[in-house]
Formats: structure tokens, sequence, C-alpha cells
């Protein structure tokens, strides 16, 4: 796999799918779901059989719901939380409808009409939007923020900035305080407060050259200047840094003590 985007969600799921926290809730789910026999399930399945159908349901639901979140939230960093809202909930919804229809025809050997499945991916799409939209909003409640040095004017002269080798690879209209560095397939994209370039270089070799800019790699395709966030928030094994340009960027969970060193996020 050589998309960075996709090899960093896949790690990150397999971090998240494998947390005691997440089989145990998911099994507690499924377990009410099997005794309850929702949707007709306690007529048609008994009780061994329903465990089984909802444990399945619940289990490749939250599978497929949360890997197809975290590779919109790394994929989709700099659109707007509204945006990578709708975009998760059109995936998930993609991927929980052909579950649904797989299963059933599994289990039930049925398969709805167009009539039946015109009502049913309307409801599973606003299901699926309820569920994202509240993790959002409840990953909102851990916004901070952070407590760092105010950022240089976007009107510093060159002249007065700090020395920063990188600085002297971008044109004159670009140099200006650092606020990001992002991998794109061989390049780096440099954002400072005046702008972006694309330089032909590996983002080690990039973050060597920041200089004296307080910052740190947040994740494996990006690198964050701490004077430049505006806030900061927690989303699940993650976080999500705000930046004064209005960019949101990753952070990976192993990352995460770096953020919580600069003051960022509350230890």
């Amino acid at each position: 796999m050589t998309d960075p985007y996709a090899h960093s969600a896949l790690r990150e799921w397999r971090t998240h799918m494998s947390r005691a926290e997440t089989l145990i809730v998911l099994s507690a789910v499924a377990a009410v779901l099997g005794l309850a026999g929702p949707f007709g399930t306690a007529e048609r399945l008994n009780l061994v059989e329903r465990l089984a159908y909802w444990g399945g349901m619940c289990g490749l639901g939250y599978a497929w719901g949360s890997l197809a979140s975290a590779l919109v939230q790394l994929r989709f960093a700099g659109r707007g939380q509204l945006a990578r809202v709708l975009i998760s909930t059109l995936c998930t919804t993609l991927g929980i409808t052909a579950l649904v229809l797989g299963l059933n025809a599994l289990v039930f050997h049925w398969l709805p009409d167009r009539a039946a499945l015109a009502q049913l991916v309307p409801v599973l799409f606003a299901i699926c939007l309820i569920v994202t939209g509240s993790v959002t909003y409840l990953s909102q409640k851990h916004t901070l923020t952070p407590a760092v040095q105010p950022a240089a004017p976007q009107d510093t002269p060159i002249s007065q900035l700090p020395q920063i080798p990188l600085l002297d690879r971008l044109p004159l209209d670009k140099r200006a305080p650092l606020v990001a560095l992002c991998v794109e397939d061989h390049y780096v994209r440099v954002k400072t407060l005046k702008g972006e370039e694309m330089l032909l270089m590996r983002l080690s070799d990039a973050i060597r050259e920041v200089g004296e800019t307080s910052g740190a790699q947040v994740h494996r395709s990006y690198w964050a200047a701490f004077d430049q966030v505006n806030a900061a928030r927690k989303e699940g094994d993650r976080a999500i840094l705000t930046m004064t340009t209005g960019e949101e960027i990753p952070v990976s969970r192993a990352n995460l003590p770096k953020v919580r060193d600069a003051g960022l996020l509350p230890r």
C-alpha cells in the first residue's frame, strides 16, 4: 500500500479495533441486540443465531465505519468539519447498506425491491449521520486554546524572521513564518502565512531545515508549527490541530505526547 493516507489510517484503525474497550463495547451492544431481537429477528432466529447475526452486523458495520472515518479525516484534513462529517457519513452509508443487504440475503434469503431499498437507504444515511455527527460533537468538547506564544504576524519582514534554511528554497513572495509541512507523493508542500510551495524533497530533510521554528512532526505525513496553532482537540485516539490559516492537521496516537508536551492538550 503506497498511499500514505491509507497506510496511516489502516494502522490507526487496527490499533483502535484491537483495543479492549472497543471489543467490550461492541460485544455488549451485540449482546443487547441479540437478546432483544429487534426488526423481527426474535421471531425468525433463535438466541444463538440472533447473537451471531447482530455480532456480525455490529462488528463489521463498526469496523467499516471507523476505517472510512479515519481515512476521510486524514485525506480531507484541510476541509471543514461539516464537509468531513458528510463525506464520512456517505462512505459509511454505502458500506453499511452493502452489509445489510448481504447479511439479510445470507441469513433470510431476502433482498429488498426498489421501493423498499429507496426507503432503507435514507434511514441508514440518517442513522450514520446522527452517529458520526454525535461523535464529532463530543470530540469538540475536548477543544482547547493552546498555551503557546503569539505567532509572528504575516507581514513580518524577512530580515526579522528567525534563521530558517527551508525558507531560502521558497520564492521571495512566499517567505513568511512557517505554518506546516505536508507530504504529497515525492514532494513536500511548504505552507507559510503567505502561501504554499511544493518542493521536491523528503519530509525528514525539510524538517531538518525548519531552523528555530517551534514545532514537531505530528503525523507520518505532517509537521506543524506549534506557534501557528489556534486550537487543539481530541478525536478518539488521535487529535486535530487547527492552524491560524484555518487548516486542520491530524495528530497520530504515537505523536500525542509531543502535542501534550507543547501544552496544546492536557496530560
